[in-house]
């Protein structure tokens, strides 16, 4: 129990003064921790929906509330108005406070004079977040009409609901078969422009089905004029909902006040019709002596008139009645129990009880709750702190610690903080295992503005670890940590949800300062405390579990342990779907497919993100708010695939309109895919800048042996594109190469440096042969091992080949083949029935096949055109004579050359044929100008010619470029 019941200390002496005196409040016996949360709580649903910041939603704002049993008048000829209206898809229900709007019309819908079944929603001020609006129409229509199916889907984020929601939710409404009715109570709170157009949007796509009832204060920000022009709109207006004569005579008699013509005229004349002036003023004239001559002497100005009546009604209240409802007034709803606890008595149920049936601005809510009208309880704070300010803190820790204790902690939370209870505020956050939507970004903004208003003295061990945690959401992990190093010796063993609190501080500052030894104590401490957690954690705040995997799995991902990153984010993407955990899974599903693009698996990527985006857009989780690691799959996806343009798009959206990311995985992954993009666009010095910016700025303080071989890899190939094999090679010396799309880069750097052939060929096979290694890996092992077996002039070349293209086929993967272009397009010019099945490749690399013949040389001669020329030794030279050949020049009986040439070598010579120079010739072959001419030697003395231009020469004529 968290109070020991006391005798009543009342706020109000025993004499009925106004404004009334205050005494002091009783106090709890003896200080005691936070009960657990949902031990007797009052009657309710026992798992309630939640709001995208997390928040149960209230069950009482989607019920309408019940008219009082007593002293409520049914106003028949109102609701033959409605049952009227109701025929049209929009009313307007509009007058001023106190009209008696909300009650006719709950009225009408507890008669059940509608056209259809009715859900109804009363409005607040954060409610003109479209994220938290919807996600309220959702539960209302799922309360009053039910069978509202779950892939309608609900908002994910407060600020934010995708258009597709809205039109799965027009969809559902236009299937049904009798239209239906949802009431917006007190609309006068949506001044939400874009807010308005989604729900004008609504109304037009379900065209009738929808029958939208608005009760509000003023006209709401909707196309009234619209409706209005085409017959749509029914309204309800303040002349209409105003007292005539005879019912402010029927107010007055069901008050016991039956009295006579001319009092009832000026309480009329006086109040105009105004509903809840005349209820008002009959409760304050039944104590009167004489009640006709109090209510014949009425008359007040309008501005003063409310105050009047409410001290009127206070004024006329016995004393604990009054002591009830100044205490009560903090709060925007009241329970008899919380009542009780703020008075120290036992008469809450019976006062609130009698109150709602006198109807004294106190309405039955439908779960036990009441709740004082908004006019009456803010006179009644305003009474409150004239008479005692100094008790409004007290009262607000009291409803604190009963809020706590009844499953209602945010609301315990917010009284906390408001009354400076810090100590009490962080203790309720980390004791209901909540510090988890202080770091997951939906109720971040809020929870650390309360948060940042604790003073620095305060030390209690929940309040550092709530200050750390603060320190995580800014990125300041250093300082997360200092705070965690120094509290954590002093948190008490037993105390489960202070250890996980730490624990779950400790994993995030692992992930922004890619810490794998702070990961890994993380997770043994988390492995200890399992058996510890609550059973009902994951339904209450799947978040807090879901966000520390992610962050393990990243930290791990980060070290390039990949099978345990994926356990662990596997663990945060099955986390239960809810508003609080969609951007934990949407990140989680990312990460898993950054792991199937970094094993080789493109496409297997590319489904796990489009995975990932239906579960957003169900969630109706914001593009914005989606994780940087989702672009960088798609850009890695459409590079493999040759695709540098949607690359580039991708590659922005990562950045663009975003504030800098602080997660070394992502400023990794821009970096590698930035300076990969340049070489896809042939700038391999672009793209080594490139990489030595992410070294040095980008990654300056956080290193990791993973970071280390990406970057050293994507520079090997950068090398390799610009023709410097040794400085290939050279990259990567004192890196680790683990990752099998890493082996393939350095065995092709190997090669181009001829360097240990045989071992390197032995590991493509390996990678060739292993069916865990993915498809963009396997072909270009494929592509190396076809290559160098064409070298040697091996029979499995062209077999290499076809299988390389059948493994690519699948998923397009384009790119291994434009990285080997040269060679690609001369085998496949020689291999027209293989090029003519694989049409997805790029023409350029898939030229049109015509007769295998040789191109035309420039410089005369015969041809490599596709018209044969003249065999070996079938004439003489027209320009050297009979029998004679031209100086430096092989001559016309020229015999066949001295050793066959290589494939290699034959390469280079179609190059010189097309009069490129040493280094373009080198650049087109991913090899150095050196190698280049050190093969243009060997053809030049296999050959017995002086130059690369009798090379040609001599090798068209022998028919030695033919394809093979």
């Amino acid at each position: 129990m968290p109070y020991t019941r006391a005798a009543p200390a009342p706020l109000v002496p025993t004499g009925h003064a106004s404004p009334p005196a205050l005494a002091p409040a009783p106090t709890p016996a003896a200080a005691s921790p936070v009960p657990t949360a949902g031990a007797n709580a009052p009657a309710g649903p026992p798992a309630p929906a939640r709001l995208p910041n997390g928040d149960p939603m209230l069950a009482t704002r989607v019920r309408p509330p019940r008219p009082p049993a007593t002293a409520f008048l049914h106003r028949d000829r109102l609701l033959g108005r409605l049952d009227a209206a109701a025929l049209r898809p929009v009313t307007l229900v509009n007058g001023p406070a106190g009209a008696g709007k909300t009650l006719l019309v709950a009225d009408w819908l507890a008669r059940g004079r509608l056209p259809g079944p009715a859900g109804w929603l009363t409005l607040e001020p954060s409610d003109n977040q479209p994220g938290t609006f919807w996600a309220y129409v959702r539960e209302a229509l799922q309360t009053g009409v039910g069978g509202l199916p779950a892939e309608v889907g609900a908002p994910a984020r407060a600020e934010h609901v995708e258009p597709s929601l809205l039109l799965r939710l027009a969809a559902w409404i236009n299937a049904r078969p009798r239209p239906l009715v949802l009431v917006l109570d007190e609309c006068e709170h949506l001044d939400n422009l874009r807010l308005a157009e989604q729900l004008h949007d609504l109304v037009r796509h379900t065209a009738g089905r929808l029958r939208l009832v608005l009760v509000g204060r003023s006209e709401p920000l909707l196309p009234l004029h619209r409706y209005r022009a085409a017959g749509e709109l029914a309204e309800i207006r303040a002349g209409e909902l105003a007292l005539n004569r005879a019912e402010t005579a029927a107010v007055l008699e069901r008050h016991g006040l039956r009295v006579g013509p001319a009092a009832v005229e000026a309480v009329h004349h006086a109040l105009s019709g105004w509903t809840a002036g005349v209820r008002l003023l009959a409760l304050a004239a039944q104590d009167a002596d004489d009640p006709e001559a109090y209510l014949g002497r009425i008359d007040a100005g309008p501005t003063a008139l409310s105050d009047f009546l409410l001290a009127e009604v206070l004024r006329a209240q016995p004393a604990p009645t009054q002591d009830l409802l100044l205490r009560s007034s903090i709060l925007g709803r009241v329970h008899p129990d919380l009542a009780d606890a703020l008075t120290g008595r036992r008469d809450g149920r019976r006062i609130l009880d009698r109150l709602h049936q006198d109807n004294a601005f106190t309405d039955a809510l439908p779960d036990g709750w009441y709740r004082l009208h908004p006019m009456f309880a803010g006179i009644l704070r305003l009474h409150l702190r004239a008479a005692a300010p100094e008790r409004v803190d007290e009262l607000r820790v009291r409803a604190a610690h009963w809020l706590a204790g009844h499953g209602q902690y945010r609301a315990a939370l917010d009284h906390a903080a408001e009354a400076g209870a810090w100590a009490l505020a962080a203790r309720l956050l980390v004791d209901e295992f909540a510090l988890g939507e202080l770091l997951a970004g939906r109720d971040a903004t809020r929870l650390c503005a309360l948060f940042s208003r604790m003073p620095p003295s305060e030390h209690s061990p929940a309040a550092e670890l709530v200050r750390a945690a603060v320190h995580l959401t800014r990125d300041e992990a250093a300082s997360a940590l200092r705070i965690l190093e120094h509290v954590e010796p002093l948190l008490p063993a037993e105390r489960t949800a202070l250890q996980l609190a730490a624990v779950l501080v400790r994993t995030g500052a692992a992930r922004l300062l890619g810490s794998a030894p702070l990961a890994d104590r993380a997770a043994r401490r988390a492995g200890e405390l399992e058996h510890r957690v609550p059973a009902d954690l994951p339904e209450r705040h799947p978040e807090l579990l879901a966000l520390m995997a992610a962050d393990l799995g990243s930290t791990l991902l980060w070290h390039g342990r990949l099978d345990e990153a994926c356990r662990a984010l596997e663990r945060a993407a099955r986390a239960p779907l809810s508003p609080a955990t969609a951007r934990l899974r949407h990140d989680a599903l990312c990460r898993l497919a950054l792991v199937d693009h970094l094993r080789g698996w493109p496409g297997r990527a590319e489904r796990r993100v489009r995975e990932a985006d239906e579960q957003a857009d169900r969630s109706s989780l914001p593009p914005d708010s989606r994780t940087e690691v989702r672009d960088l799959v798609l850009a890695a996806t459409a590079l493999e695939r040759d695709e540098p343009a949607e690359a580039a798009a991708a590659l922005h959206r990562t950045t663009g309109g975003r504030a800098p990311d602080h997660d070394p995985v992502v400023t990794l992954g821009i970096g590698v895919l930035r300076a990969k993009l340049q070489l896809a666009q042939g700038r391999p010095d672009s793209a080594l800048r490139l990489l030595d910016e992410t070294r040095r700025h980008g990654l300056a303080d956080r290193t990791s042996d993973w970071s280390r071989e990406c970057l050293a890899v994507t520079a090997c190939a950068a090398h390799l594109a610009a023709g410097r094999p040794g400085a290939a090679v050279a990259a990567l010396e004192d890196v680790p190469i683990r990752a099998p799309d890493s082996l393939v880069v350095a065995a092709r750097a190997r090669l181009a440096a001829g360097r240990d052939e045989q071992g390197t060929l032995a590991g493509l096979r390996a990678l060739r042969d292993d069916p865990a290694v993915g498809s963009a890996t396997r072909t270009r092992a494929l592509l190396l091992l076809a290559q160098a077996e064409a070298e040697r002039d091996g029979p499995d070349s062209a077999r290499l080949l076809a299988e390389a293209l059948a493994t690519a086929e699948p998923e397009r993967l384009r790119r291994p083949f434009r990285e080997s272009a040269p060679w690609v397009r001369r085998r496949l010019r020689g291999l027209p029935q293989l090029a003519r099945a694989h049409g997805w490749l790029p023409d350029d690399l898939r030229p049109p096949v015509r007769d295998p013949a040789p191109e035309r040389c420039p410089d005369a001669g015969p041809a490599l055109t596709g018209r044969p020329g003249p065999a070996a030794g079938a004439g003489p030279s027209r320009a050297a004579g009979p029998g004679r050949a031209l100086p430096g020049r092989a001559g016309p009986t020229a015999g066949p050359p001295v050793e066959p040439l290589t494939g290699r070598e034959r390469e280079i010579l179609l190059c010189a044929a097309r009069l490129l120079s040493t280094q373009e010739i080198a650049d087109e072959l991913y090899v150095s100008p050196n190698t280049v001419k050190t093969h243009l030697k060997s053809v030049n003395r296999k050959l017995r010619t002086a130059n690369r231009r009798d090379a040609v020469r001599t090798a068209t004529r022998l028919r030695l470029l033919d394809a093979p």
